[in-house]
């Protein structure tokens, strides 16, 4: 590297919030299940404090070595539907609890796993930890949940979806003293991904090996930071600039997270590059999509830019790593993006027009408050809309959406730290409760049709 690169990168990281977003380590736990409940929940605390033995010190480690940033250590587990499928209990409050106290000793941020797959039916499990999700979002501190209820191979449970809708009303409820924290904690899927580093959605798949190490990587403020330098130039230049740079910030992330799984002796998963934006000025993928030309995010053009966006990061990434996985695209979370928070607060945008954005972004509907009266079948109907997105598109797509408990359209929700503050958001009021309460399964669609 010569004298400029290594400016170019100390800017980065100094002036311009250049991190790594999150370190997930991915723990199976398919081999702590038992019919007793107590005995499986022993062994899910003894293996995973095993496994997590010196995780924080070596982040830290690295930290000093690079002199980069880290500011997640998180943690994914073995859905555990999976796990306490063959328990006799009828709440799985008991392994969010366990999960719960693992992450405060071992001192990361969050646990993610208390998730069930119930794309094609759910299980007598599958019911009992959906059901579980308002007591045990409500009760623990780190613990995040995540359902997924629509494949391209499978189509939509649409019983999944009610019941998600009740639930997440529940979860609202319980945590009304908190703006309705809880809900920031549950994310329902279609087409979620095995090894996804970032929270809510992060558990770790079937397929997964017994403990990797994935990472997710993000850098809005310098994507911006380097199309300031283009203002003039025609649009195709502005998208070798973002694959450019998307290039930087992925060798950076890949360097990083296979240190620090050679350290602790772990497979290296994936990295997830991300543009994860914060309510921190200058680190939000709203103030991207405006310096590309847009006047206000959510006017005309948005979803045309965020489409472009997207895609030039993703192929600069995949330059710059044989293990991109994740997720990996730009994120529109509104409460964690300054440029959106903004943006929302002053009509610019819209529900509609965010889920339009949707089909083309890296996942969903993400970190949107709305009345705390909505009803339960709207928010089912919200991620029905979503996972018929993913599912035609062959994408992840995903709802986070917070009612906020007491709350109406015109106030704001207050969450803290990452997760920001968000302005509560217009919905639509006309109802879907019939449509809802048909039930059933929305069948895949059809992936080849020739003469």
């Amino acid at each position: 590297m010569d004298t400029k690169q290594i400016i170019e990168t100390i800017k980065m990281l100094d002036q311009e919030h250049l991190d790594i977003r999150t370190i997930t380590m991915g723990i199976s736990l398919l081999d702590c299940a038992d019919s007793d409940y107590k005995k499986s929940c022993q062994k899910i605390y003894d293996k995973m404090m095993k496994e997590t033995e010196n995780f924080i010190k070596t982040t830290k480690l690295a930290q000093e070595i690079y002199g980069v940033p880290i500011i997640n250590n998180r943690i994914s587990v073995t859905p555990i539907s999976l796990v306490a499928a063959s328990s006799k209990i009828d709440d799985y409050t008991p392994y969010a609890e366990v999960l719960d106290k693992v992450a405060k000793e071992v001192g990361v941020d969050f646990i993610g796993g208390f998730s069930a797959l119930v794309h094609k039916s759910m299980t007598k499990s599958d019911e009992v930890l959906i059901n579980s999700i308002p007591h045990a979002l409500s009760t623990t501190d780190y613990v995040c949940s995540s359902v997924n209820v629509g494949s391209t191979r499978s189509g939509i449970n649409l019983d999944a979806v009610k019941l998600l809708g009740e639930k997440i009303k529940e979860l609202a409820k319980l945590t009304k003293d908190q703006d309705s924290l809880g809900c920031a904690k549950f994310v329902a899927f279609a087409n979620a991904v095995e090894d996804n580093p970032f929270m809510a959605g992060s558990f770790l798949g079937v397929g997964e090996g017994d403990t990797v190490i994935n990472v997710g990587v993000s850098g809005p403020g310098v994507v911006k930071s380097a199309l300031e330098k283009d203002r003039e130039k025609p649009i195709n230049e502005v998208y070798e600039t973002i694959k450019k740079t998307a290039f930087k910030i992925t060798r950076m992330g890949d360097l990083i997270g296979r240190d620090v799984a050679k350290r602790l002796g772990k497979e290296f998963g994936i990295l997830d590059l991300s543009l994860a934006p914060t309510p921190a000025i200058g680190d939000s993928v709203g103030r991207i999509l405006e310096e590309i030309g847009i006047e206000n995010v959510g006017g005309h053009g948005t979803t045309a830019a965020l489409a472009m966006l997207n895609d030039a990061v993703k192929k600069g990434g995949l330059m710059a790593s044989s293990s991109v996985g994740g997720l990996s695209g730009a994120f529109i979370p509104v409460s964690e993006d300054e440029g959106m928070i903004k943006a929302a607060q002053a009509g610019h945008l819209t529900f509609d027009k965010l889920e339009a954005m949707t089909s083309v972004c890296s996942v969903g509907l993400d970190m949107i408050a709305i009345a705390g009266d909505t009803p339960a079948s709207t928010i089912s109907a919200m991620i029905l809309d979503e996972a018929s997105i993913g599912v035609i598109n062959q994408k992840t797509t995903a709802v986070r959406v917070i009612p906020v408990y007491g709350k109406k359209k015109g106030e704001f929700a207050e969450f803290g730290g990452l997760l920001g503050y968000a302005p509560i958001m217009e919905v639509n009021n006309s109802s879907a409760e019939k449509f809802v309460n048909r039930g059933g399964r929305i069948p895949a669609p059809v992936h080849s049709f020739k003469n």
